[in-house]
């Protein structure tokens, strides 16, 4: 069994890793951020028409290159790396997924192809006032209405929820948890971007007053989907989160080189050495258990629902601990807003809480294994 990446997949990551170095750099991160939509419309073009990112892991006969998940994790840890400000996680990572698994062939053939080309920016509403992140969460109901259905409630949280013109939710019906469709310009739905610690990913509160809705998959049927989906955006967010603390230690490592105080660089400083030491131990060991989830991600095994919880919950304190040691190293120049420390300790901060911290996912773990 081979988890190293393939001569592709490593062409595949220098690719994306010049695109971002070139229209993400810091000071357009700094300017997106700033900004209500918080994206470039045109970087998003380049993404699906030169790079085809948005299609990547699409089936072929819905318009996408039916790549597997290991290359989207090659793809979202280089973007972790250089936080890109787009809609992309919740594009792909969550409605492309939740439309892949949902058995709707017809959803599929419409949503889909619009994904792949870049057209149709899309996000899943899952969590609620609770912040809860499990099946009872969901507490908006759904109500027939004629052939259709009709959504009333709040969601919170929606990732890019207030751009999105294509909004998949969660809701509950008489046979249980649900999907369903809504179109973002339904005069009942009212979209409010919040106020985050972490401005390089934007959030919303989405509020549903009898908002038409069309049901994806079986009625009933949505929370295996849902939970898989979930997990498969853990993974995801778990290879985000290396490439993150990758730069992160990079950052610290070479500012230990180039900083002098006593006649000699900082880095030959036993607190900073072991600091380093320390910061390179985590790193790696989340690449490992990114990477084995990623494996477990592309082919769908027994294992994913386990793997994924672990590697969420580690890679979120490695990240986290990186992020910080990262401002810590540098000393004062650290803790300014002029350097880009501290972007990556929010993002750390608010990726270790999204989809649940690290200790709900060592619950939901020992759950999983029956401990």
């Amino acid at each position: 069994m081979n988890f190293t990446f393939s001569e592709e997949q490593e062409q595949l990551r220098e690719f994306v890793r010049q695109f971002l170095e070139k229209y993400s750099p810091e000071t357009t991160v700094r300017e997106l951020m700033e900004t209500e939509s918080g994206n470039d419309p045109d970087t998003w073009a380049m993404m699906a028409d030169q790079l085809g990112l948005q299609s990547l892991i699409i089936p072929e006969e819905h318009g996408g290159q039916g790549f597997g998940y290991l290359e989207l994790v090659v793809v979202l840890e280089e973007m972790g790396r250089a936080l890109l400000c787009a809609p992309f996680f919740s594009t792909i990572v969550l409605a492309a997924n939740t439309i892949i698994h949902s058995g709707d062939d017809a959803a599929k053939s419409e949503i889909l192809p619009g994904i792949a080309s870049g057209e149709t920016i899309a996000t899943l509403a899952f969590t609620e006032e609770s912040g809860r992140w499990g099946e009872d969460g969901i507490t908006m109901r759904a109500t027939p209405d004629g052939d259709a259905w009709s959504l009333s409630g709040t969601k919170m949280y929606v990732l890019d929820g207030h751009t999105a013109n294509l909004i998949l939710v969660a809701a509950l019906t008489d046979a249980g948890v649900s999907l369903f469709r809504v179109d973002a310009d339904d005069s009942g739905l009212t979209r409010t971007a919040l106020a985050t610690m972490d401005m390089t990913r934007k959030q919303a509160r989405l509020e549903f007053d009898n908002v038409a809705a069309t049901m994806i998959g079986e009625d009933g049927g949505g929370w295996p989907v849902l939970e898989r989906v979930l997990d498969l955006a853990a993974v995801a967010l778990a290879a985000e989160q290396v490439g993150g603390a990758q730069i992160c230690l990079d950052t610290a490592v070479q500012y230990a080189k180039d900083r002098v105080q006593f006649g000699r660089p900082i880095g030959s400083f036993q607190a900073i050495k072991h600091k380093c030491a320390d910061m390179l131990l985590e790193v790696e060991s989340a690449k490992s258990a990114a990477y084995y989830a990623a494996w477990c991600a592309a082919e769908l095994n027994d294992e994913l629902p386990s793997v994924a919880s672990l590697a969420k919950a580690y890679c979120s304190e490695a990240y986290f601990h990186t992020a910080a040691e990262n401002i810590q190293i540098h000393g004062g120049i650290g803790f300014t807003w002029e350097h880009s420390a501290h972007l990556y300790f929010k993002r750390a901060k608010s990726s270790e809480l999204l989809f649940g911290d690290p200790t709900y996912h060592r619950e939901l773990l020992a759950q999983r294994i029956g401990i």
